[in-house]
């Protein structure tokens, strides 16, 4: 062969394998996208108060259409009776009564979070989530002491966000600023924060000495620092320009959370926004002001409700609806008269917040801990109504594994399937705590030990689930704990009795007084 034609085949071989690779690319295949993750947590919303779970008097259209377009749980729980400790909970998969910390918190603690601990945002951030937080934290911030009028550390941004726009506790605790990445927004150095919670400062005025100055009225404890024209718990003084409105509350966490979505909604996200609704003080705006017909309690749950579906319009408008898992519910059960006079009672008419269930907010009766429980995915989750019992501690280990993710939590269930309403196996059994005391649910069984203390909090008159002797209940039967089977029922109490003692120890009974502030 001429060399004229070796060099002919020679670039004919070339140029037919580098067209056959043209056309049969190996190139990877595109990664599935990461789906956005939002939990809306609501604060003191009641199983009773939300349509889709059987509210007639109180309209909730944006809620009840994620709850009638995804999974609407029947037996969703709270991991306990009170904020703080649900909050725990939720972001570390741990039960709150293995952290003596873990309980309601004043405005000046110390982060309740260990910062080496896994979270459900270092988790999702670690599988290239951009994290965070809006609305209210009550975990605690810094290390003790804080200095308000400096960075503040550790807190939301050193367990996992990279973004926070929190209030540090409570709108009913001091103090009454917004803070963003660890700094108080609109703080004027001139005019630096104090805070105090055992003692006031000199000439500050209280709603205890001034009542004269106040615009809500106090019932029991709130009559600390006076800011709005509303007495509040702790002592403030100073930071005059960075202190909130609170009948713009919502709207300010609303805007932060609709700013967060669109400027990381080409980036898989995970955004925490904590409503202050309807935890006390119930300040609507004023478009919302008489909205219910049940006085600024039902108001503030109008009110949370239309946030919630502005929320959704933005993911709509943004197209990013389709790509996003919503889990909506809230810290623990009901409470009427929390510390204010605002004719929550007064109003409330036929309106039942805790629905059929007994108890309320601070109570081991099932209203404590049993609440609105939502899983929606447009399109991805199919509209169904779940009796399978899920706790919002699984819904660390159930969003590990959706983002394929190998981080484990100490308490949390792989509940993914029942999440998106492809199971009804829920867990078997669940420890539920209310202010240091516990029970146990286990099938359609609940338990209650026995505590000391009185039955029935006066003050914000709830059932707390005390009693001398054991409870027991079987709820499919008995859905209003009416019926106590614990002697009749001798070999089913033992049952359960064995359960708790091996899940929670025998050091249960090391419990402290509920303290109301």
């Amino acid at each position: 062969m001429s060399t004229k034609h070796l060099y002919g085949s020679f670039f004919l071989i070339i140029f037919t394998v580098v067209m056959v690779g043209c056309s049969q690319p190996n190139e990877p295949k595109e990664e599935a996208t990461k789906p956005n993750i939002i939990i809306i947590y609501a604060d003191d919303l009641g199983y009773g108060d939300v349509g889709a779970y059987g509210s007639t008097e109180l309209k909730t259209p944006n809620i009840d259409k994620l709850a009638n377009g995804g999974v609407r749980f029947t037996n969703g729980y709270a991991s306990s009776a009170t904020c703080s400790p649900s909050r725990y909970a939720l972001l570390t998969g741990v039960y709150p009564w293995r952290n003596d910390r873990a309980k309601i918190l004043p405005g000046t603690a110390p982060l309740i979070i260990d910062t080496a601990r896994m979270t459900i945002p270092k988790m999702l951030r670690a599988e290239g989530y951009h994290t965070g937080i809006v609305g209210k934290w009550h975990l605690g911030l810094g290390s003790g002491n804080v200095n308000w009028n400096e960075h503040i550390a550790p807190g939301p941004n050193e367990v996992g966000f990279d973004y926070a726009y929190i209030m540090a506790a409570t709108q009913d605790r001091v103090p009454t600023v917004y803070i963003e990445d660890g700094f108080v927004t609109g703080l004027d150095p001139d005019d630096p924060i104090e805070i105090n919670y055992r003692e006031n400062f000199d000439g500050e005025p209280t709603g205890k000495e001034n009542p004269e100055m106040l615009k809500m009225k106090w019932h029991h404890g709130h009559n600390n620092s006076i800011v709005n024209g509303i007495p509040r718990i702790g002592f403030m003084k100073g930071g005059e320009s960075a202190k909130w409105v609170d009948e713009n509350m919502a709207d300010t966490f609303l805007v932060r959370a609709q700013k967060y979505i669109i400027e990381h909604k080409d980036e898989p996200f995970f955004l925490y926004y904590a409503l202050q609704q309807p935890h006390v003080p119930r300040t609507p705006h004023e478009r919302f002001v008489g909205s219910s017909g049940m006085g600024p309690r039902g108001d503030v749950i109008v009110e949370a409700d239309w946030c919630i579906g502005e929320l959704i319009k933005t993911l709509e408008e943004q197209g990013v609806l389709e790509n996003t898992l919503i889990v909506l519910s809230s810290d623990n059960g009901p409470v009427l008269n929390d510390g204010y006079y605002d004719d929550a009672v007064e109003k409330l008419g036929n309106h039942t917040p805790s629905g059929l269930l007994r108890g309320g907010k601070y109570s081991l009766f099932e209203a404590g801990t049993r609440v609105p429980f939502i899983a929606y995915w447009k399109d991805k989750i199919q509209p169904a109504t779940s009796d399978a019992i899920i706790s919002q501690i699984d819904i660390f280990a159930s969003l590990a594994k959706l983002v394929n993710s190998t981080e484990k939590s100490q308490d949390s269930q792989n509940l993914l399937d029942v999440l998106m309403g492809k199971s009804q196996q829920g867990r078997e059994e669940l420890i539920l705590e209310a202010t240091t005391r516990t029970a146990l649910r286990k099938g359609d069984w609940i338990l209650i030990p026995p505590y000391k203390g009185p039955a029935k909090n006066k003050m914000v008159n709830i059932e707390l689930g005390n009693s001398n002797e054991y409870q027991l209940y079987h709820l499919s039967e008995d859905i209003g704990q009416q019926n106590n089977l614990a002697d009749t029922n001798r070999e089913k109490l033992e049952e359960m009795v064995d359960t708790f003692k091996r899940i929670r120890g025998d050091q249960y009974n090391n419990t402290k007084a509920l303290e109301l502030k």
